[in-house]
Formats: structure tokens, C-alpha cells, sequence
């Protein structure tokens, strides 16, 4: 059984002191957290799809995994040396300024080939063709569906499940179709969309932070 660690406890003790309406999700919470710390561990990547205002969050999630959230991120010492052998002026500036980050493909961002193949395919495999290409067994597939039945989120979970990924799913409190699939599915206490997402961004802010404590924190 995976272990929560004690020292990344204070975010979700945190989480549930500014959310004490989201505590009937804390176990599966830290549970979807597990998945992805597991994910990290093995070098694999978070790939993180949505619909409208959950599109806006996959890019954000993708935005505080590639870069420090709040705590820095340098490059080793290993790689700034390498970096300052090739080019000695470029390389100390990139030394200074790169920044360690964690995998995270937003599938929402990529407007050329979705929009080709929504225009010659499938409007509603577009997540699915995009996960089908950039997934690897031992990657994690977080789905935001407020109302669990996005239906180009759910053909992504079936790739997903064939390819060996994991799915996450973070929803609102009915759960939908997405509920019967995933691995861990986080439902937030509430049924109309703007409080459903309301609600989301405190859990990703949450899983970002105790992400970036167990990989860059000292």
C-alpha cells in the first residue's frame, strides 16, 4: 500500500481548513495524489483534458508542474556545468534560469492538430487521438468533466485503459460515467458548474503543491 507522507499532510490539513466542504473528498484526494507521485517517480507524465472552463484548468495544472509553483526549482549542478560547456554565455544565463519541471501535457493545447482532426476525424475522439499519441503505459489521464460525462473525456479513458494509464477523474458531485471508470474519482460536493469548478481549482492547487514538495522540497 502507498504511503502519504507525514511532512506533505500540512497541504491537505491546509486544503480542508480553507474547504471544510470538500472533506468528504479527502481520502480520494490524497489518493489521486499517490497515483500521481507514483507516475513522477517512474518518469512518466500527467496528460489532462477538459471542456470549456476545465480546459482553462488543464493548462494550469500543466502551467504549475513545468515550473516552480512556490518553491525553486534549479537545474542540477550536473546539468548547468553541461549547459555552460557548450555555450559559456548562454549557458550560464540558462544555469541561472531553467527550471526543473514535471511532465504535464495539457491535451487541450494543441490547436493545429486538434483542429485538423476534428475537422477530417472525429470531433469527439480529439482527446483520444492526442492521448493515443503522446501516452505511455505508466502515465496518469486526469479527466475534468463537472458533470462526469464529457464525451471526448470518456473516449480518452478508453485509450487511456488500453495503453495502461491510470485515470483520475475530478468531477462534480454525481460523478457520471467517468465515476464508473476511473481509478480515483474525486467528486466535489456540488452540482451547478461554476461551483463545481470553484471547488476544483483548491484540490489541483493542492495536488501541485505537495508535487512539487516531494520532488523539489528540501
Amino acid at each position: 500500500m502507498k504511503v502519504f507522507e507525514e511532512r506533505l499532510k500540512k497541504h491537505i490539513d491546509l486544503l480542508m481548513k480553507r474547504y471544510p466542504s470538500i472533506a468528504s473528498c479527502k481520502q480520494d484526494i490524497i489518493d489521486a495524489y499517490l497515483i500521481m507521485e507514483e507516475c513522477y517517480k517512474h518518469d512518466g507524465k500527467l496528460l489532462i483534458a477538459g471542456n470549456g472552463g476545465s480546459a482553462a484548468d488543464s493548462e494550469h495544472i500543466a502551467g504549475e508542474l513545468m515550473k516552480r509553483f512556490k518553491t525553486p526549482r534549479p537545474v542540477t549542478p550536473r546539468m548547468a556545468e553541461k549547459l555552460k560547456q557548450i555555450d559559456p554565455v548562454r549557458g550560464e544565463d540558462l544555469a541561472k534560469n531553467l527550471e526543473r519541471g514535471l511532465m504535464a501535457i495539457p491535451l487541450v493545447a494543441h490547436e493545429a492538430l486538434s483542429t485538423a482532426y476534428i475537422n477530417d476525424v472525429d470531433g469527439l475522439g480529439v482527446f483520444a487521438q492526442q492521448l493515443f499519441g503522446f501516452g505511455r503505459e505508466g502515465d496518469v489521464f486526469l479527466g475534468i468533466s463537472t458533470s462526469g460525462n464529457s464525451k471526448n473525456v470518456m473516449s480518452a479513458t478508453v485509450v487511456a485503459r488500453a495503453l495502461g494509464i491510470r485515470v483520475i477523474g475530478l468531477t462534480g458531485a454525481k460523478g457520471g460515467e467517468l465515476a464508473e471508470v476511473a481509478d480515483v474519482i474525486v467528486r466535489v460536493p456540488e452540482t451547478e458548474t461554476y461551483m463545481i469548478q470553484e471547488l476544483h481549482l483548491p484540490i489541483y492547487h493542492c495536488w501541485c503543491l505537495m508535487l512539487e514538495d516531494k520532488f523539489f522540497g528540501k
